[in-house]
C-alpha cells in the first residue's frame, strides 16, 4: 500500500473518530462511525491474504449491522420524543437496542464472536488500531448514554465478558487470538463500572489502551505472532522480553504495576455501590486471564533451552528499542505511585 493511500486512510480514521466523540446529535455520532469502518476495511485486507480478506468481510458485515441499529436506536427515541441529542435518549426500547449496538461494535458478551477470528485475519498494527482507537468512538457513546442504560443487562454482560474473554483464551497459541480475548475481558471491568461512575470507565480504558499498545508494539518489533516464536525471540531481544513480561503482568492486573490502578478502584467503587457480590465475581474470574497473561510471560522469559520447540534461534537484533515501545512500556509499569495525580486530573 502506497504512503498516500495510507496517509488517507489515517485521516479518515481520525475524521471519525473525531466526529463521533465531538458531536451531540445521533446522525453525526453515525456518521462518524461509518467513515470509521471504512478506513479500517483496506488496512485489515491490505495483505490480499485469504485470511486477511474473510476478516475484513466479517469486520464489515458486524460493523453495518451494528451501525444500523444504532441508526435504529435514535430513529425510534426521536420518534417517541422528538429529541435527536445524544444525552436525551429515555425511550426504554430504544435504550435496550443502543445497548445491542454498542456491545456489538466492541465485542461484548454475546456479540464477540467476530473479534478473535478479525484480531486473527489482521497484522498486528492494525489488531492494535482495532483493539484501541476504534473501540474509543463506542466507548464514548456508551459513556455519554449510560445514565440511560440499563444497570443489570450491562452487569450480566460484563461478567460474562470477563467469564468468556478469560475462559476461551485459555486454550489459545496464537498471540492476536490471545490479546483479543484479554480485550474481551477487559471490556468487561468497563462494562461493569460505567453505569455507575463513567469516568472510572474512561479512565480504565485510557490505561488498557496504554498497556495493550506496549503489547502491540513489543510484540511487532520482536515478530512473533505465535507462542512457539515467543519461545525463541529472547535471543533476538533479552532486554525488551524482560519488559514484556513485565508489561503482560500490569496488563493481568497485579500490584505494583499501573494495571492494578483500574481494578482496585473498580472493586472499590462497586463495593461502595453496594454490588460487593458482582464485584467477587469479576474478581475472580479476572484470574483465568492472569492464567493466559503468565502463560505468554513464560513463554517469553522463562523457556530458555534445552527445550522441546523445533525453531531456529532468531539473531540478536542490536537496534535499539523503539522510542514508543520505550514510553509505553514504563507507562505501563510505573503509573501506580502517581494515582492520586491521576485520579485528581480525571
Amino acid at each position: 500500500m502506497n504512503p498516500q493511500a495510507k496517509l488517507i486512510f489515517a485521516l479518515s480514521l481520525t475524521l471519525g473518530t473525531t466526529l463521533t466523540i465531538s458531536s451531540n446529535h445521533w446522525i453525526m455520532a453515525w456518521t462518524g462511525l461509518e467513515i470509521n469502518t471504512l478506513a479500517i476495511l483496506p488496512l485489515i485486507s491490505k495483505s490480499h491474504h485469504p485470511r486477511a480478506i474473510e476478516a475484513a468481510t466479517k469486520y464489515f458485515l458486524v460493523q453495518a449491522a451494528a451501525s444500523t441499529l444504532v441508526l435504529f436506536s435514535s430513529m425510534t427515541n426521536a420518534w417517541h420524543t422528538g429529541q435527536w441529542d445524544i444525552t436525551q435518549l429515555s425511550h426504554p426500547t430504544s435504550c435496550l437496542i443502543l445497548t445491542v449496538a454498542l456491545a456489538m461494535k466492541l465485542g461484548l458478551v454475546p456479540f464477540h464472536f467476530w473479534f478473535p477470528e478479525v484480531l486473527q485475519g489482521s497484522s498486528l498494527i492494525v489488531g492494535l488500531l482495532l483493539s484501541t482507537l476504534m473501540k474509543f468512538p463506542p466507548i464514548t457513546l456508551l459513556y455519554l448514554t449510560s445514565p440511560s442504560l440499563k444497570p443489570s443487562v450491562l452487569m450480566t454482560m460484563a461478567i460474562l465478558s470477563t467469564a468468556l474473554g478469560g475462559w476461551m483464551g485459555l486454550n489459545q497459541t496464537q498471540t492476536r487470538k490471545i490479546l483479543a480475548f484479554s480485550s474481551i475481558s477487559h471490556l468487561g471491568w468497563m462494562a461493569i463500572i460505567i453505569a455507575y461512575s463513567p469516568k472510572l470507565a474512561l479512565l480504565n480504558f485510557y490505561l488498557y489502551t496504554l498497556m495493550t499498545a506496549a503489547v502491540f508494539l513489543s510484540l511487532n518489533s520482536i515478530k512473533a505472532l505465535k507462542l512457539s516464536t515467543l519461545m525463541t525471540t529472547w535471543t533476538k531481544a533479552p532486554s525488551l522480553n524482560a519488559i514484556l513480561l513485565l508489561t503482560l503482568l500490569s496488563l493481568a492486573g497485579l500490584p505494583p504495576l499501573t494495571g492494578f490502578l483500574p481494578k482496585w478502584l473498580i472493586i472499590q467503587e462497586l463495593t461502595k455501590q453496594e454490588v460487593a457480590l458482582a464485584a467477587t465475581i469479576i474478581a475472580l474470574l479476572s484470574l483465568l486471564g492472569l492464567f493466559f497473561y503468565l502463560r505468554l510471560a513464560y513463554c517469553a522469559t522463562i523457556t530458555l533451552p534445552p527445550h522441546t520447540t523445533n525453531h531456529m534461534k532468531q539473531w540478536y537484533n542490536n537496534k535499539p528499542t523503539n522510542t514508543t515501545v520505550a514510553v509505553l512500556t514504563t507507562m505501563s509499569l510505573m503509573l501506580l505511585p502517581i494515582s492520586p495525580i491521576i485520579l485528581a486530573v480525571v
